[in-house]
């Protein structure tokens, strides 16, 4: 959520870089009109609740004075009424504020590309080449059917389409894939390993900006309790851990690497990626979480695209890393690097991993601060957020790199000690 003080000091700038995102923000011009009234609103209700105090005391000295009262209470009679009024107005005028913030998007950084799309998106690096293959390429779903690994027939049974039974060999290679990238994180890079619940309440949803924007995305759960929802990503429950908290300063950066299963409609991807696993209902996830002080988080965002890149390169599969551009971005991140992994069947790079800095917009949301010290003013953390991978377009990137001519499947050496073997046939 963005600070309404920001926006009211800065309210032409915040509309412009605003509208970077491909959207009209010029609604924020209202929100001051409300701001205005609502203080002004305020003022008036101190007027009266001073007024009411002082009449009280003199009251007071009135009746120990034993003088008649009944001119001087005649004046407060229908101040209560008017203060309960204003409060009324006043909380039409907060909900009105509060629901323009939580649609509005999180501040584009001033230094990343500018565009209405993933066209304008800056490639800061490649790392590895490309394999050349002297025989045809085969697809992961291609290979995954003839191997017996990926059973897409017998899942749409069972559910419908965009879900997969992952057997045999293909089952170890996503639950060794989730044990390499968690303890790689947690061992190498000094995350905290975090098992969240895989169900949130719609308070962690509008904390991290899920809701409102994303809601048409989101599994509702019927069952329970009536605002639960699965989890879309583990973003949401491993930020929330700390919703409503202040934090001891001393302890940041506060860093976890959280596995769930996440959930996703794909209610805007309709007729996209049908094929294979690349976008599934239901998917498997390692997370990389930040709470940074303010005056640390760009570091911390460089680091974290370090430790991400890391599993990539263990597995000695080319990537690139680009940088988004503002039209590309996520709605509550301030700056965006996509990891990009090499697809061989589609001859390109495809996102495997966004690593984002949201700055303090997820911490005004659900209100996350910090103390410095003991006596000094809680400020909002920096949440940071990263895939440490997508685990299932992981699997893809492993399978199709690393195929053979026979249709078996070759497994990189970082991974041999999870499997148990060299190979997948």
């Amino acid at each position: 959520m963005l600070d309404i003080k920001y926006i009211r000091e800065n309210l032409e700038e915040v509309i412009e870089r605003l509208n970077t995102r491909n959207g009209d923000y010029s609604y924020l011009r209202d929100i001051l009109v409300f701001d205005e009234e609502r203080r002004n609103i305020i003022k008036e209700v101190e007027a009266l609740k001073a007024k009411r105090n002082e009449i009280s005391k003199l009251v007071g000295q009135y009746k120990r004075e034993k003088k008649d009262a009944s001119e001087i209470l005649a004046q407060v009679g229908n101040i209560g009424e008017e203060i309960k009024e204003y409060d009324q107005k006043l909380a039409v005028l907060d909900e009105k504020i509060k629901q323009m913030l939580l649609i509005t998007p999180n501040l584009p950084n001033r230094d990343i590309p500018i565009g209405k799309d993933e066209e304008a998106n800056v490639e800061i690096k490649k790392v590895g080449t490309p394999r050349v293959f002297d025989f045809p390429i085969k697809d992961h779903a291609d290979l995954g059917e003839a191997l017996g690994i990926l059973d897409f027939e017998r899942a749409t049974k069972i559910t419908g389409s965009r879900f997969v039974i992952y057997k045999g060999l293909g089952a170890r290679l996503e639950r060794s894939l989730i044990q390499f990238m968690m303890d790689l994180h947690s061992n190498e890079h000094g995350y905290t390993e975090c098992m969240p619940p895989y169900i949130v309440n719609e308070d962690s949803m509008y904390g991290t900006g899920q809701f409102p924007k994303f809601m048409e995305d989101a599994y509702k759960v019927v069952a329970g309790e009536d605002k639960w929802y699965l989890n879309p990503t583990a973003e949401v429950p491993t930020i929330n851990m700390y919703r409503n908290e202040i934090l001891d300063g001393d302890k940041l950066p506060l860093k976890f690497c959280s596995y769930t299963t996440a959930f996703r409609s794909e209610a805007g991807s309709a007729g996209r990626d049908t094929k294979g696993i690349l976008r599934q209902h239901q998917f498997n996830k390692v997370e990389l979480i930040k709470f940074t002080k303010p005056e640390d988080s760009y570091n911390e965002l460089e680091s974290m695209l370090a430790n991400s890149e890391r599993v990539l390169q263990l597995l000695e599969i080319p990537y690139r890393v680009v940088c988004l551009s503002t039209g590309d971005m996520g709605f509550g991140m301030a700056k965006t690097y996509d990891i990009e992994v090499w697809v061989p069947s589609q001859n390109t790079y495809r996102e495997i991993g966004s690593i984002s800095n949201a700055e303090d917009y997820q911490g005004r949301r659900a209100n996350i601060r910090f103390k410095r010290s003991k006596d000094s003013k809680a400020e909002y953390v920096h949440t940071l957020n990263g895939s440490g991978l997508a685990v299932g377009r992981t699997v893809i990137a492993v399978m199709e790199n690393y195929q053979n001519s026979d249709g078996t499947i070759s497994i990189p050496k970082a991974l041999q000690k999870y499997m148990g073997t060299d190979i997948i046939k």
